[in-house]
């Protein structure tokens, strides 16, 4: 039975589980997630000063690379649906000085509340898989984006390489939702769904043909860490 993506569903989930977000998601991934945003900042670098755009930010770690890398420069604006990741977002934006130059907005991925080709980046970490509706996202995504701007998807996806894909697969779908319930408590079928929402995502071209149908052209995707995590781009023509 396909994994339940419906709004209500995952804005409650993660709501649950923001206190503990950051948290677990460094412990899970050995602290390499921070890792991916950073390639991501770098093979999608900002330019000039029009704003960027990240959908699904969560608690705001990838608006918050690009404000890094920026230099503080650009503006950049944050967009999720659950407003408890949010307000995690903007004490960590505060935290650091950055909260006058990154927006936090309450916005729905399928209809974000954005003009039509304002950002030169239009960019989603470990988000895009939660939209209910994979097409409809990407395409709001490249409605936002600027001509010659580009849209940025990182995710996970499913190594390949053997023995390797066999173990992270071990660990994946059986250690790491036993360590999510353990430390998220009563949050914790938000790590039951993560394995079954990477394994239903569409991977690799499959992902690339949605960011075609989508209107975006010179479409590429950059695995990382042996394929855990892969970064797909596209340009907006």
């Amino acid at each position: 039975m396909p994994v339940d993506k419906s709004s209500d569903r995952v804005r409650q989930m993660f709501g649950r589980v923001a206190k503990r977000y950051d948290f677990l998601n460094h412990l899970l991934s050995l602290g390499i997630d921070r890792y991916w945003r950073w390639r991501t900042v770098r093979l999608v670098p900002p330019s000039g000063s029009m704003p960027i755009l990240d959908v699904c930010t969560g608690t705001g770690d990838l608006a918050l690379a690009y404000d890094r890398a920026a230099g503080g420069k650009t503006p950049i604006v944050a967009g999720d649906f659950c407003v408890e990741m949010l307000e995690i977002g903007r004490q960590k934006a505060a935290k650091i000085g950055a909260d006058s130059r990154i927006e936090f907005i309450e916005a729905d991925a399928q209809s974000l509340p954005v003009a039509d080709s304002a950002f030169q980046i239009v960019c989603v970490a470990f988000g895009l898989r939660n939209v209910a509706d994979t097409d409809r996202g990407l395409a709001e995504m490249a409605r936002a984006c600027a001509s010659g701007g580009r849209v940025a998807v990182l995710e996970f996806s499913t190594p390949t390489w053997q023995p390797f894909k066999a173990i992270y697969g071990w660990y994946f779908r059986h250690v790491l939702p036993r360590i999510g319930r353990f430390f998220a408590r009563e949050s914790g079928d938000a790590y039951e769904y993560l394995p079954t929402s990477v394994g239903e995502f569409p991977q690799g071209e499959a992902l690339c043909k949605r960011f075609r149908a989508a209107g975006l052209t010179d479409v590429r995707r950059y695995p990382l860490t042996f394929g855990v995590a892969t970064l797909y781009v596209g340009k907006k023509s």
